[in-house]
């Protein structure tokens, strides 16, 4: 919970004093001095500044409109986030025996079984050698290609969202300020149309609303920034280790036979 001070209370207990105390002069005769004293200090003492709460949904609905596209995008990120954890999380898969049965189906010549294995891992390092193996036969150059375009497809399936996550982080603390500048530009014209009658109170009022879409910006977008670095490392992640099963099945292709 916020809490916010409203502006003018602390100076009550000095208006009261003063209003008693021009009573008091205008009927001198009604109280003693020590006791006029006396009264001045305990209503001082007992006028306690008015605090009021403010709940983080009120504070959300004192942004305005902003704060809808702001939420949506929010929603998004989370959503692309989790998914994309949980697809990296099944292609970040390996099997240490995996290299070496396909080794053992290729030395014995059991194509189909090492194509029929790499079908039944179904990882993005399974398709790799899977399109490796069905270019065996053909030159050396002709299945390093076909693999690294088949990697290439891999990278782009498993990069899904991730420029959505970056254009958020850009994207929502720019749309932040725009909704705190047209806060503020409501703000100064209810001052101006308020002229004389304009107070304290009501053009703070104004700024902090304006405020608000400016923090909701900067938190999606922060929280868009980390989520795109984390996915990106998982990814670059298993980038490398496609990569080494590529060099992992070239060598074994140049193998001399026994």
């Amino acid at each position: 919970m916020l809490l916010l001070q409203i502006p003018g209370a602390d100076t009550l207990a000095a208006v009261v004093n003063d209003t008693l105390a021009t009573e008091i002069q205008a009927q001198p005769e009604i109280l003693p001095a020590d006791t006029i004293q006396i009264l001045a200090e305990e209503t001082a003492e007992t006028v306690q500044p008015v605090v009021t709460s403010l709940s983080l949904w009120d504070l959300c609905l004192q942004g305005g409109w902003t704060m809808v596209p702001l939420a949506l995008l929010l929603l998004v990120c989370i959503y692309i986030f989790v998914e994309r954890c949980i697809v990296l999380t099944r292609a970040g898969r390996s099997d240490s025996s995996f290299m070496k049965r396909i080794k053992g189906y290729i030395h014995e010549g059991e194509l189909e079984s090492a194509q029929n294995l790499c079908k039944q891992t179904a990882t993005p390092q399974a398709r790799l050698i899977a399109k490796g193996i069905s270019r065996i036969g053909r030159p050396m150059n002709d299945v390093l290609v076909a693999i690294e375009n088949t990697g290439n497809l891999e990278v782009s399936n498993l990069s899904k969202g991730l420029p959505w996550l970056a254009t958020t982080a850009a994207g929502a603390p720019m749309l932040g300020f725009l909704g705190t500048v047209i806060g503020m530009v409501q703000a100064f014209y209810a001052i101006a149309q308020s002229g004389s009658s304009a107070t304290i109170d009501s053009f703070a009022g104004g700024i902090y609303s304006a405020l608000v879409t400016t923090v909701a910006g900067l938190i999606v977008g922060v929280l868009a920034l980390f989520a795109y670095n984390f996915l990106v490392a998982r990814v670059n992640k298993i980038m490398n280790r496609l990569e080494a099963a590529t060099m992992e099945f070239m060598d074994l292709l140049n193998e001399p036979v026994a």
